[in-house]
């Protein structure tokens, strides 16, 4: 009774997660291939890794693994790994036991628990805790683990789906990451590629979050003038689909009338040739007119110049910043406070 009950606030809670997202939109080469990948992995039973960088849809994937697979007509249930500590992401993930540690007044089930017959969802795997790695691998072999605080081994018939934005293969090198977890979860794996590396996607994105939006606030149905549609297909997308999502949320919210005017990109989506360049832009810059950006400084101090300059363009958002870097925010929060960089990026701590 207490899993259908979890299970049924979970459900609720992720109704409008899935209503949002749960179309794959874009026809490149890049897109058909992912979507050929889901409809072959979707019936098996085999870990899926998801790899890309923070915003190109690999919650989407995952959720579009469950939909097809036959565990549809159960849970679907996602953990940011990123956003807990290993103590916290311990129970949230495995339950615990009455008096198991201090607060913990009654038994709580685990995502695994609530996950059962289903899919579950390891948002940024990489950063669990080394010890929480071992534990996890245990569960992923033996398919049995125990809550916190009891000795009673629980039977998980669960999915597992992983996500993550970092170089695994790096971290596995850092022994930062188990190299036998990874192999682990990279069963089946999908790479979702950066926005700016399948700009065909971008019209049918728009329309996508137009129709989105439409449906959510009524009125006239808006689109975009020419001259702002060009700017958003320029634009190198640092934050990917989701980037791209709140920039179209933002200027329906800006625009009275029924067409969306490049005004309302201002301060958005930089003009061709300005502060918006990508690493990738850089990475083409003429030696000849002026040689390497930032040549001869030492990395860190570059690391501590770009993280800076992100916070500033963001407004010190640590998600929406991390997420242009195509860093965890748990890695952000770190270097904020390596640098004394403060919440704004302006180097006063605050």
């Amino acid at each position: 009774q207490a899993r259908l009950i979890e299970e049924n606030r979970l459900l609720r809670s992720e109704s409008g997660m899935r209503g949002s997202c749960g179309n794959m939109v874009g026809a490149s080469a890049a897109m058909r291939e992912a979507q050929g990948l889901i409809e072959r992995y979707a019936s098996s039973d085999a870990t899926v890794l998801i790899r890309g960088e923070s915003g190109t849809g690999k919650e989407v994937v995952a959720q579009a693994i469950h939909d097809n697979s036959p565990r549809k007509e159960r849970p679907f249930v996602c953990v940011n790994c990123a956003a807990l500590s290993a103590g916290v992401l311990e129970s949230e993930l495995f339950g615990h036991e009455r008096g198991a540690f201090t607060g913990a007044d009654q038994k709580r089930l685990g995502r695994f628990e609530i996950a059962e017959g289903g899919t579950l969802l390891l948002d940024e795997v990489r950063e669990i805790d080394p010890r929480l790695q071992a534990k996890l691998l245990r569960v992923l072999q033996e398919k049995t683990f125990e809550r916190v605080g009891s000795s009673e081994s629980i039977h998980a018939d669960v999915r597992v789906l992983a996500t993550s934005n970092r170089d695994l293969e790096r971290e596995v090198e850092k022994g930062e990451f188990r190299e036998d977890l990874f192999f682990r979860l990279n069963v089946l794996p999908i790479h979702m590629p950066p926005l700016r590396e399948r700009r065909e996607d971008i019209p049918a994105l728009i329309e996508h979050f137009l129709s989105n939006n439409h449906q959510r606030c009524g009125g006239e149905i808006k689109r975009l003038s020419p001259a702002a549609e060009a700017r958003l297909r320029e634009y190198e997308w640092p934050g990917n689909v989701r980037q791209l999502e709140n920039v179209i949320e933002r200027a329906w919210v800006l625009t009275d009338g029924s067409v969306i005017e490049e005004t309302a990109l201002t301060g958005m989506v930089p003009e061709s040739g300005t502060a918006g360049r990508s690493l990738s832009s850089l990475e083409s810059f003429d030696q000849a007119s002026g040689g390497v950006p930032f040549s001869g400084m030492p990395l860190k101090a570059v690391e501590k110049i770009l993280i800076k300059a992100a916070l500033q363009r963001n407004g010190g958002h640590q998600k929406r910043t991390a997420a242009e870097l195509g860093i965890g925010v748990r890695t952000l929060r770190s270097k904020i406070k390596q640098w004394n960089l403060g919440s704004s990026g302006n180097g006063d701590g605050s």
